[in-house]
């Protein structure tokens, strides 16, 4: 992806060019007039620099457009894709807001505690874990470079707020537990962000912490979580020894949560080249996944970070297996099923989801519609600062330049491949 590839938005970037350059809305208009033959008015200019009701330069435009604007036509069409997408997937909120519309009113740190002195209690603790969950679903519709520093500040908050007061045992466990699942929160929003924090001693902190609380399927979602990040960033052998030690944690947990050990197993073990343990850990996954909503269901304080494990996700990884052991005719089916109804807000995922497909539609010679999958996958992408989805992205360009003669292949690689 080039330089410009991040959300910058279409209305924003004409304006601003136009401006720089001396250029009024009219002169821009009486440009593309003379070169294209369409006849754009001032007002066409305006609706597009203020994108109202949605409008944007059409695509018969923007290679005029960018020569008006002295600007390169992917950035062009980079920016007007951010802006569609934008749309698209209702991102119509800053990160900030998005956060803030989360996050429960009555549970800002700043006051915990306070009404007693420097003695907090259940209801604080309570408090803390509402909070966490606020922030956990922040992260389904923002990315890791949204939301990075806000969670890393929370957990830095949450740590202060166990060890700079005064609390019963029970109290001190439930605090430990929201630290936990914090760390594990900021250490997987770390592994999105680019480099902006370093996830290990995040993911650390919080498996000190839900150990202390003696919370074993807490301390297996963080070892998984870790493990996960390492396998996936070449330290294969580290990622299965953690992955490993999540499942002796887990053993007696929630199935659910057991689920989601085995497909993170399943995972580390396709990436280390084990087809054996890799499709019989992703069958467990699934096996699992199909008996925890009868136990949920019964539960009735089920642990709240497990709500996202089910089986269209459990189905994605099963399907993510499958395309790393080049098994393209199992994937495709499981991705496209689960792409058909997956929630419109939470765009990373869809891109991340999408990226899988192109990958196995190219490897399973039908590069036409892995074209047409990676084009709305790119589109999606345009308006994410996600290193996760950044790196799936070159993936999915490796996957194309195989049948890079094939038109649609060389259209999509031209529009957006720097």
């Amino acid at each position: 992806m080039g330089e410009h590839s991040g959300g910058e938005r279409i209305g924003e970037l004409i304006a601003e060019r136009r401006k720089y350059l001396g250029l009024s809305e009219e002169d821009v208009a009486r440009k593309l007039s003379d070169a294209t033959g369409y006849t754009p008015s001032r007002t066409d200019v305006w609706r597009w620099e203020t994108e109202y009701e949605g409008r944007t330069p059409g695509p018969q435009y923007l290679p005029h457009l960018a020569e008006v604007l002295e600007l390169d036509e992917s950035r062009l069409r980079r920016a007007r894709a951010a802006t569609k997408a934008a749309r698209r997937f209702k991102m119509t909120s800053s990160p900030a807001e998005v956060i803030a519309r989360l996050l429960p009113d009555d549970t800002v740190f700043s006051p915990l505690g306070t009404s007693t002195g420097n003695t907090v209690g259940a209801a604080d603790a309570q408090a803390l874990l509402r909070r966490v969950h606020g922030l956990r679903l922040a992260d389904d519709v923002l990315a890791g470079g949204d939301l990075v520093e806000t969670v890393v500040r929370e957990l830095c908050s949450a740590v202060r707020l166990h060890n700079d007061t005064s609390h019963t045992e029970a109290v001190g466990r439930r605090l430990l537990t929201g630290i936990g699942e914090l760390a594990q929160l900021a250490g997987w929003v770390a592994t999105d962000s680019g480099g902006r924090a370093d996830p290990v001693p995040l993911f650390r902190l919080g498996v000190a912490a839900a150990q202390q609380a003696d919370d074993g399927p807490l301390a297996s979602y963080l070892l998984g979580s870790w493990g996960y990040w390492e396998a996936n960033r070449g330290n294969v052998q580290r990622g299965i020894d953690l992955v490993r030690a999540a499942e002796h944690e887990v053993a007696a947990g929630p199935v659910r949560a057991r689920s989601l050990t085995s497909a993170r197993l399943a995972w580390v073990a396709t990436l280390a080249g084990d087809q054996r343990t890799a499709l019989t850990a992703i069958g467990t996954a699934m096996d699992q996944v199909d008996a925890a909503d009868e136990e949920m269901a019964a539960l009735a304080d089920p642990r709240r970070w497990l709500y996202w494990v089910n089986r269209d996700e459990q189905e994605v990884m099963q399907a993510r297996v499958h395309t790393q052991l080049h098994r393209p005719l199992r994937a495709v089916p499981l991705l496209r099923k689960v792409l058909t109804t997956y929630d419109a807000s939470h765009a990373r995922e869809y891109a991340l989801y999408a990226s899988w497909l192109a990958v196995a539609l190219a490897d399973a010679n039908e590069p036409e519609e892995a074209a047409k999958t990676a084009h709305s996958m790119f589109e999606v992408l345009a308006g994410i600062p996600s290193s996760r989805a950044q790196d799936r992205s070159k993936a999915v360009v490796t996957a194309l330049r195989r049948y890079r003669d094939v038109p649609e292949i060389a259209e999509v690689l031209a529009q957006w491949v720097a």
